[in-house]
């Protein structure tokens, strides 16, 4: 079942007399409880593609369905309701609220969305367990680590339970080993919870997580591959070097 839907989406950016396409006639579907990957150079419209997924932006052109609702058809107000309960983001720089704590910082979306937390505790507790900061809940921003502040980042992303959730460049401002840790991290959830998943990225070894990958350039679908579970980075780096 089709959680998202873009169907011919295009959009373009005026900058002074000039007319930018960032996206041109784009169809992009996500099933159910899949984990994809989206790459591409620099300006190919990775972001701005998970965007207009998300109900950030709107599009010039063309049709984006979530959960069923198309996104065209509703109010403003509608759009946000729509995208606070059914969709959640991770980002690369965590946005995190630096005076409150780890777990203070995870139900957030509930707090926006007029939920009572102590009916939600049992999930709270859950997603601290499920992301490694039990011990670390009571911990502001400044005394977590990088990886941990994603790690809160995602919890935060899952607490609503949403349809998708949508990752731009989540380990881009991690090393190394924390960005695998975040990539294992979203990787669990979507074999463990069922959660539906996209991410952007520049990097072949996160993206080698995915199920599938999808590759931009110049604001179009050039190709996609599907990947067997394991990490090998060796068809993704051959597709990147076509598109180079």
């Amino acid at each position: 079942m089709a959680i998202l839907e873009a169907n011919d989406i295009s959009k373009q950016y005026r900058m002074g007399e000039v007319t930018v396409d960032a996206l041109v006639g784009v169809d992009f579907v996500v099933e159910k409880g899949e984990f994809v990957a989206v790459m591409g150079p620099s300006g190919s419209g990775k972001s701005t593609l998970l965007h207009l997924l998300g109900g950030l932006d709107k599009s010039t052109d063309g049709e984006v369905t979530l959960g069923g609702r198309k996104l065209s058809v509703m109010s403003d107000k509608e759009v946000t309701l729509a995208r606070r309960r059914n969709v959640g983001f991770v980002f690369q720089f965590y946005n995190l609220l630096p005076t409150l704590t780890a777990e203070e910082n995870i139900t957030l979306p509930l707090l926006i969305d007029g939920k009572k937390i102590k009916e939600y505790q049992s999930k709270i507790d859950e997603l601290l367990e499920l992301v490694g900061l039990t011990d670390r809940r009571r911990h502001k921003p400044d005394q977590l680590s990088g990886g941990e502040q994603q790690r809160v980042a995602i919890a935060r992303a899952f607490v609503n339970a949403p349809d998708i959730v949508l990752a731009d460049e989540p380990t881009g401002n991690l090393d190394s080993r924390a960005g695998e840790e975040i990539m294992k991290l979203l990787r669990r959830s979507c074999d463990e919870l069922g959660q539906t998943i996209v991410v952007v990225t520049h990097d072949p070894k996160a993206a080698s997580f995915a199920d599938r990958i999808v590759f931009l350039k110049d604001g179009q679908i050039a190709s996609e591959i599907r990947l067997e579970k394991g990490g090998d980075t060796a068809p993704i780096l051959e597709r990147l070097g076509e598109l180079a």
